[in-house]
């Protein structure tokens, strides 16, 4: 006996295409009927943002939350602290090393028979009692014949020290009567100071050299300017 076998009705097989195609449009069709309940029409989707419903906070009341937990240093509270522009400027120490050999020299010349003393940046001399202002004169624009000559360039003032008393003895047992000590300008020194220039009057006062060195005076331009020194001495 022979089985029939159903067809499908025309109008059945179309309905199935119609939910196949439906399904492949819209698979989540089922999903968001079920839920419709949870999604109110015309809700106000809610902001992600942490502050939205929180009142606007001033400039101030920021600042005292931020500095609720700070806690103040102790010792400092009646301390000023002034800005680098408000320091005391450095001394110009050039000055008062010129200003300290000025005072140095002023009271050589306040002393009992102290030489009479001149004594500037560029310019010195100096001379002993009885040295008359002719002979003074002569000196200073270099008249007397130089006779020798000591350069003192690179000697710390000690080794100067003794360089000048060796030449300034040495020259007057030769029977000279006018040397040049060269000293220099003190552009080579820590300070840029003529250290040298200005302790040699008082080395000429001292031992055996205030009895041979009679005057001196700063030098000519064309031996040495301000950084020589005519030294005149006694006869033998």
């Amino acid at each position: 006996m022979r089985t029939k076998r159903k067809r499908n009705r025309p109008d059945q097989a179309k309905h199935s295409r119609g939910e196949n195609q439906a399904f492949a449009h819209q698979p989540f069709r089922g999903v968001l009927e079920d839920h419709r309940d949870f999604v109110k029409a015309g809700e106000p989707v809610p902001s992600s943002s942490p502050h939205s419903n929180a009142t606007e906070e001033t400039e101030e009341d920021l600042f005292k939350r931020a500095m609720e937990n700070v806690v103040p240093l102790k010792g400092i509270r009646n301390k000023i602290l002034r800005s680098p522009a408000s320091k005391e400027k450095p001394r110009d120490e050039l000055s008062d090393q010129s200003a300290k050999a000025r005072e140095y020299l002023s009271h050589l010349v306040k002393e009992p028979a102290a030489w009479d003393i001149s004594f500037s940046d560029e310019y010195m001399e100096g001379a002993v009692s009885g040295v008359g202002p002719k002979i003074m004169k002569r000196l200073r624009r270099g008249e007397f014949s130089i006779q020798d000559h000591v350069d003192l360039h690179g000697l710390t003032k000690k080794e100067a020290e003794s360089a000048v008393n060796s030449f300034i003895i040495k020259s007057y047992q030769k029977d000279l009567r006018c040397v040049l000590i060269v000293h220099g300008r003190g552009l080579g020194s820590a300070d840029h100071q003529p250290a040298i220039k200005t302790e040699l009057p008082v080395w000429f006062r001292r031992g055996a050299l205030k009895r041979i060195v009679l005057a001196f005076a700063t030098a000519q331009p064309y031996d040495g300017g301000a950084g020589a020194v005519y030294v005149l001495l006694r006869k033998r």
